[in-house]
């Protein structure tokens, strides 16, 4: 199983940033998909999640309204739109998978290896 994430860089602070995640290895469609970052000095914390039917998605509350998260199981690919983006939103940003649909880290099973996003101020 590999989950390969891309997109990180850095932007401005106001700016927006679109992350991807391409799975391949596992049968995606099968799998609920979630985002979580590490800033430096802090633990790894959840930052959004989607079900394998694209039904549901759930958010942490630090970036509700301003991050979207969404899928293309044909593609097998789970995408972050990031916008309004804040210095306080630099981290490692890796994306996982999981057999249901969840927030905490212990439910997923795969990890890609991250990105790296850094929002200037």
């Amino acid at each position: 199983v590999q989950l390969q994430a891309s997109g990180g860089g850095l932007v401005q602070a106001g700016g927006s940033l679109r992350l991807s995640c391409a799975a391949s290895g596992l049968s995606f469609n099968d799998y609920g998909m979630g985002w979580f970052r590490q800033a430096p000095g802090k633990e790894r914390e959840f930052v959004a999640a989607i079900s394998w039917d694209v039904r549901s998605t759930y958010y942490a509350d630090s970036v509700k309204g301003r991050f979207t998260i969404f899928r293309d199981n044909p593609k097998k690919t789970v995408y972050l739109q990031m916008n309004s983006l804040k210095p306080e939103d630099t981290a490692v940003y890796y994306c996982a998978a999981a057999a249901g649909y969840a927030t905490h880290p212990t439910a997923y099973s795969y990890w890609g290896q991250g990105t790296l996003v850094t929002v200037s101020s």
